[in-house]
C-alpha cells in the first residue's frame, strides 16, 4: 500500500457531519413501515436510500474528488479524481425494510485507489464507528475493544444471512468458532473493527461501495482485509466490483489461516 496517504482531520469532520445529517433524514422512518421498489435487478430501493444519497452528494465531494455511490449513475471521471468519495447511503435495505436493526450509513474515502477513512453509522442503534489509517478507530468516541484471542473455539465470525439461508455456510458447520450472521456487510465489518468480532468473510463479489468504509475501518483498527487471492482490496476501479473479501480482527488472522487458506484463498478463482 502506498504510504503517501491525505488524510486530515477535517475529512474525518466532515464524514461526521454527513453522518449525522443523514441520520436526521432516516429518522422518521425507523418507527413506521417503509414503503420499496425494485430495481433492474431485483434488489429493493426506498426513498430513504435515494434521499441519503443526495444530501451526502450535497456534502462530501469537492471539485477535485470523485464519487461513487450505489444510488448515483457511474461517472468515469472518477478514475482521474486522486480522492473519490465511496459510498452505500443504506448498505442493508432488506433488514431496513424489515424493520432488524442491521443496517447503516457508510462513506468511505479512498486515496490512490486505498480505502485510507471511514464512517459508518448504525442510526436504529445509535452506532457510529469512525476512523483512518491516519487516527485509528473510534466508536461512539471510545476506542475499539481488544479481543485477546487465542483459540479458534472463543471466536465469532459474522455471516451473511442471505447467504447462511442458501446454505453457503454449510461447510463451516463443524468448525471450531461460532458463526453469528448479521445483515449490512458494512456493518459487519465495522464490528469487527470494533472488536465485537473476530472476523467475516463473502465469496460472493461485492460492490466497492459495500465495503470501502468498513475495508478501512478495519485497517484502521490493526486488523487486515484480504480479495480472494490474498490482496490488500484496491478501490476506484473501472468496474468497482470486488470478487469476495476476508477480513480478520487485530491479531486473529493467524488464528484462522488453515481455514482461509484452504477454504478461502483456495476454494475458487476470483477477481482482485
Amino acid at each position: 500500500m502506498t504510504k503517501d496517504i491525505n488524510v486530515r482531520q477535517e475529512d474525518i469532520l466532515r464524514i461526521t457531519t454527513a453522518l449525522e445529517a443523514a441520520a436526521e433524514v432516516l429518522q422518521p422512518y425507523i418507527t413506521t413501515a417503509v414503503p420499496f421498489e425494485l430495481k433492474q435487478k431485483g434488489e429493493p430501493v426506498t426513498a430513504a436510500d435515494r434521499a441519503v444519497n443526495q444530501l451526502l452528494f450535497q456534502l462530501l465531494p469537492r471539485r477535485d474528488e470523485g464519487w461513487l455511490s450505489e444510488e448515483t449513475a457511474d461517472d468515469l471521471g472518477r478514475l482521474h479524481k486522486r480522492r473519490v468519495w465511496v459510498v452505500d447511503p443504506l448498505d442493508g435495505t432488506r433488514e431496513f425494510i424489515a424493520g432488524i436493526p442491521e443496517w447503516c450509513v457508510s462513506i468511505g474515502l479512498v486515496d490512490d485507489g486505498w480505502a485510507v477513512a471511514g464512517g459508518i453509522y448504525n442510526v436504529a442503534t445509535g452506532e457510529m464507528f469512525l476512523g483512518s489509517t491516519a487516527t485509528g478507530v473510534k466508536i461512539n468516541g471510545n476506542p475499539p475493544r481488544i479481543r485477546q484471542l487465542k483459540d479458534l473455539k472463543d471466536a465469532e465470525v459474522l455471516a451473511s444471512r442471505s447467504e447462511v439461508n442458501r446454505g453457503e455456510w454449510d461447510c463451516f458447520k463443524d468448525a471450531p468458532f461460532a458463526i453469528r450472521p448479521v445483515g449490512s456487510v458494512a456493518y459487519k465489518l465495522a464490528c469487527v473493527a470494533a472488536g465485537r468480532a473476530d472476523a467475516t468473510w463473502t465469496l460472493v463479489p461485492k460492490h466497492e461501495w459495500d465495503v470501502a468504509a468498513g475495508v478501512a475501518l478495519v485497517i484502521a483498527a490493526g486488523g487486515s482485509v484480504k480479495t480472494l487471492r490474498g490482496l490488500t482490496p484496491s478501490f476506484n476501479q473501472s468496474e468497482p466490483l470486488l470478487g469476495g473479501l476476508l477480513a480478520f480482527g487485530r491479531g486473529s488472522q493467524e488464528l484462522f489461516r488453515p481455514f482461509s487458506d484452504k477454504w478461502l484463498l483456495g476454494g475458487r478463482q476470483a477477481g482482485r
